[in-house]
């Protein structure tokens, strides 16, 4: 079992930063594969970023490619997502989820435990 506890989300203006964490607890979690996804009210869970388990692997969705950055520390059981240049169309509950295996999985179906989100808010 994997639990996951995001942070990191809060309001800020466009063309800001924010820094989000996933914090997991579980001895194992170093052999996960972490996804940070995003939704909206009313529109499909979408996905942002993905890294393998060892770190060596990463996707990014087109539309943060070049902004955004995830990264983990397996010391601290936390992948981050570094979130730059941000625009009001970013704006969405965040979600970190992980999968057992080394697949960068795009589909929510595909992951196993899910934290309960943190809010960002990008005003224009």
């Amino acid at each position: 079992q994997v639990q996951l506890v995001e942070s990191g989300g809060g309001l800020v203006q466009a063309g800001g930063s924010l820094r989000l964490s996933c914090l997991a607890s579980g001895s194992t979690f170093s052999s996960y594969t972490v996804g940070w996804f995003r939704q909206d009210p009313g529109k499909e869970r979408e996905i942002v970023a993905v890294m393998s388990w060892d770190g060596g692997r990463v996707y990014y969705a087109d539309s943060v490619k070049g902004r955004f950055t995830i990264s983990r520390d397996s010391t601290k059981n936390t992948v981050f997502l570094q979130m730059n240049s941000l625009k009001p169309e970013d704006t969405a509950l965040y979600v970190c989820a992980a999968r057992a295996g080394s697949a960068l999985s795009r589909a929510p179906y595909e992951y196993d435990y899910w934290g309960r989100g943190t809010q960002v808010t990008v005003s224009s």
